[in-house]
């Protein structure tokens, strides 16, 4: 018990610290139950294998089934169009569309295939975007709330209910209350929520340190670069600039890869900043043939997306060229802006990019699982044909979890099979759009959970931590339940604050001789309002870049929407599921 205590503090330090990823943290805590016997090899690999783990893997699937199909693009069409002119009602439509959306389907998805529209709505409405993007992302976290399949989290405690004899959650048991919280929070966000929200202006161009321009160089015969390859060359590993072509008597290379090899005469098409183009011809063997302005590059903004190949890594150790046809010009995190530095800055989720790229490139780099680029492109990716057979899927797929037909994991695979066989994802895109890292996280918590229970220390928290409040009767015990799942989510994974307080939660329920599901219900929606801090849920991260959001403007808006939700739910929860 007192190392399962160590293990669980060792957990919440390392979350908090933010000292490794989280699934790093959660394979940590796995590796360590095993290693100490607290838990036997089949319990804690148990995880894995999972009722929520293996659906929540496959509602991953089904939707990136609904997103490369364009139902989620053929809504924010409807959107750009119905809400011109007015800032109150396009704020007011765009939370309506993204809360029912997010009931159904991944939120952190709803949420980046809404981004570029909701500041398109923004420009249109002369209104800030920040103004606009807070609400964007708390509206899909009402949503999520509404539904079983709406977030990781309601399938994640509905299968700890399940597994300690108590039943799962039907498909809308928590629409009632849900339904009452979304309308609640966005009427805070549209009414005094609005003068809350920080104005940070009509969304500016992250800006190159200087004015770019295109040259066209021939190497000569004396030039260091002869015979290397573009990645070792000095022209372009000591300079700060972008091989767009390369003419070698009558063959053209198009962004040349960097391992192409450089010969004397090759006449070099090049983009790089005028502060580089001093000293050029002396120090590496160049001419100049002509330079012009870079009108022909097209410069676009990207956010950093959760889930991002990016995240953790520098441009420099991802090696960014090899991968993707554009070049990073400036990164901008919060208000600040970087442009020296660039290849060797450690990136993080929510920092905003902007690339160079050439027109032909834009609709690959659009598709890119890497970012989410802000500026709405319309690309042919998608797959309209099959919009309406990818819906009628998804309704399949929630009678049959809704008319308890099928059990949720097993609907779910159904659904996510029906999505390969039919074409409306492939299995390569399947494999894309699964979070791997969300899956480690709750394998791994889990694992966490049943060493929680199995070593006792349940009950021992039941009792010392919730046990004061148990004298206060059942109302009150839920209340601080409530409130400790609400501030824990804000630091730790909503899918962890789940999985570690939902034994918990049980064994306090027995202890009083009270009927758990309340205090599970209040465990769900706290662990889905995440307000208070841009780190709290991957949605709030996703914002914080292109809304130019501080720390402090997420409180400013979050507590009192939290204190809101916490008097509501600790009222009403009782009333729709009794003690």
């Amino acid at each position: 018990m007192i190392f399962t205590a160590g293990v669980v503090l060792g957990t919440i330090y390392l979350f908090v610290s933010e000292r490794l990823r989280v699934d790093v943290v959660a394979a940590l805590v796995m590796t360590a139950l095993l290693v100490s016997g607290v838990l036997t090899p089949e319990q804690g690999i148990a995880g894995f294998s999972n009722v929520a783990t293996v659906s929540v893997a496959a509602m991953f699937v089904m939707s990136a089934g609904l997103h490369k199909t364009g139902v989620l693009d053929r809504l924010a069409d409807l959107m750009s169009r119905w809400g011109r002119g007015s800032a109150f009602w396009s704020t007011f439509l765009l939370m309506l569309v993204v809360g029912f959306v997010s009931a159904f389907m991944n939120n952190t998805a709803a949420v980046a295939v809404f981004l570029p529209v909701t500041i398109e709505l923004a420009r249109r409405c002369g209104e800030s975007p920040s103004k606009m993007l807070i609400p964007l992302s708390f509206a899909s976290l009402f949503g999520g709330a509404c539904s079983l399949v709406g977030t990781s989290t309601n399938i994640l405690v509905s299968s700890i209910s399940q597994r300690h004899g108590l039943g799962g959650f039907t498909l809308f048991e928590m629409a009632p209350l849900g339904v009452i919280l979304a309308v609640v929070g966005i009427i805070y966000l549209l009414i005094p929520g609005r003068f809350l929200l920080p104005d940070n202006g009509v969304m500016e161009e992250v800006q190159p340190a200087d004015h770019p321009f295109v040259c066209e160089l021939v190497l000569e015969e004396t030039s260091s670069s002869c015979g290397r390859t573009l990645k070792n060359a000095p022209l372009t590993r000591d300079l700060d600039m972008d091989i767009l072509e390369v003419y070698r008597g009558r063959e053209h290379f198009l962004h040349p890869s960097p391992h192409f090899k450089l010969q004397a005469g090759d006449s070099l098409k090049v983009r790089c900043a005028v502060s580089e183009l001093v000293n050029l011809t002396q120090t590496y063997g160049v001419a100049f043939r002509k330079m012009e302005s870079s009108d022909c590059t097209v410069f676009t903004e990207a956010v950093v997306g959760p889930g991002s190949p990016l995240v953790g890594q520098s441009l420099k150790s991802y090696r960014f060229r090899e991968h993707l046809p554009a070049t990073v010009v400036a990164l901008r995190r919060s208000n600040n802006t970087v442009h020296k530095g660039l290849a060797t800055t450690i990136l993080r989720v929510g920092d905003v990019l902007l690339l160079a790229v050439s027109p032909e490139s834009l609709a690959e780099l659009n598709s890119s699982s890497a970012f989410v680029l802000i500026r709405e492109l319309k690309t042919s990716n998608t797959r309209p044909h099959l919009r309406s057979l990818s819906i009628s899927i998804l309704a399949i797929t929630l009678f049959l979890i809704g008319s308890g037909t099928l059990p949720l994991v097993v609907a779910a695979l159904v659904g996510c099979v029906l999505m390969l066989l039919s074409g409306c994802v492939t299995p390569d895109e399947a494999y894309e759009a699964i979070d791997w890292k969300v899956i480690i996280l709750i394998g791994g918590m889990l694992t966490l959970g049943s060493a929680v229970e199995a070593s006792g220390l349940d009950k021992v928290l039941a009792e010392n931590l919730l046990g004061r409040a148990g004298a206060y009767g059942p109302w009150v015990t839920l209340s601080v339940l409530y409130l400790l799942t609400s501030i824990l989510t804000e630091v730790l994974s909503n899918s962890a604050t789940a999985v570690l307080l939902a034994p918990i939660a049980i064994a306090t329920a027995q202890n009083m001789n009270v009927d758990p599901k309340p205090f599970l219900m209040a465990i769900t929606f706290a662990a889905s309002a995440s307000f208070m801090t841009p780190v709290g849920y991957q949605t709030n991260t996703l914002v914080q870049g292109p809304g130019r959001y501080r720390f402090a403007d997420y409180l400013r808006v979050g507590v009192p929407l939290n204190l809101l939700f916490w008097i509501l739910a600790s009222i009403l929860i009782p009333r729709f599921w009794s003690f």
